[in-house]
């Protein structure tokens, strides 16, 4: 069965999200990847091969412009793939989700698919226009290319041409594709995926930067991102904690979660 019958939970809490989105790297209103490229996740993990952790903005850019580490045939194309790349993850150590993300990527390479898309969930408004579309499909079933386009439209009603359309549906359906949750080539497939402690540490952490709390976070539209109910998310979260990536508190019916051994700081270096 399908984790949500009724209603898809939101990426934002409905009384509005939180202040201090953007310094962490989150960005709910822009974002329009999805026009041209993928969540490009064998690009990304090309490029954090070749990087080291420690680089920052400029260092990504001159591995993927000047030394071509992505092996792209042109210059504009090397440029184009950066801008990309930077859009969708930021390839930025000042910012808290690129750190996270960079921490958890080396930390458990089988979370990576699901890192990413957490990640471009995070910062690609059309991206997560197509997410209920894709995630409300039960296992098995054909992904249909209809309730993708008409999320699209409600998401935005006058600015997506037919073409540019066509164009979203199919790197979309890739995207979600790299991540796990279809497959097939010509018809797309739901597939469940299997959360991890990482991709969950990320998922409560976008959660608590928009503005849920407590057990709220179990619940969101980044948990179920990573089809996971509330009880596993729960946990998942425990044996996260055992980790040593996350803190959480249970008394009673009340939790509560901490994030400071996941990003030490959300100030911009």
């Amino acid at each position: 069965m399908s984790l949500f019958q009724v209603a898809f939970p939101g990426f934002a809490p409905s009384s509005g999200m939180a202040a201090g989105t953007g310094e962490a790297g989150v960005r709910l209103v822009v974002g329009g990847v999805h026009t041209s490229r993928t969540i490009m996740l064998a690009e990304l993990s090309m490029l954090l091969a070749a990087v080291p952790a420690h680089c920052g903005r400029e260092g990504y850019k001159e591995a993927i412009v000047g030394e071509n580490v992505l092996g792209k045939s042109t210059a504009s194309t090397r440029r184009l793939s950066d801008k990309r790349l930077g859009e969708l993850y930021a390839l930025d150590s000042s910012f808290p989700l690129f750190r996270i993300l960079r921490r958890l990527w080396d930390l458990d390479p089988a979370s990576r698919p699901q890192l990413a898309l957490l990640a471009s969930l995070s910062r690609d408004r059309l991206l997560r226009a197509s997410a209920p579309a894709v995630l409300r499909l039960v296992p098995g079933d054909e992904l249909r290319r209809d309730a993708v386009r008409n999320a699209l439209h409600a998401e935005y009603p006058d600015r997506l041409n037919e073409n540019t359309l066509e164009k979203v549906l199919r790197n979309t359906a890739s995207s979600w594709t790299q991540a796990g949750h279809l497959e097939g080539r010509t018809f797309k497939r739901r597939r469940r995926v299997e959360p991890t402690p990482a991709s969950l540490s990320l998922a409560l952490w976008l959660g608590h930067v928009v503005g849920f709390r407590g057990a709220d976070l179990l619940r969101t539209g980044w948990v179920t991102a990573l089809d996971c109910t509330p009880d596993r998310a729960q946990e998942l979260a425990v044996e996260a904690k055992r980790l040593g990536l996350i803190d959480v508190g249970m008394s009673e019916q009340v939790m509560e979660f901490a994030f400071g051994r996941l990003v030490p700081t959300n100030r911009r270096r």
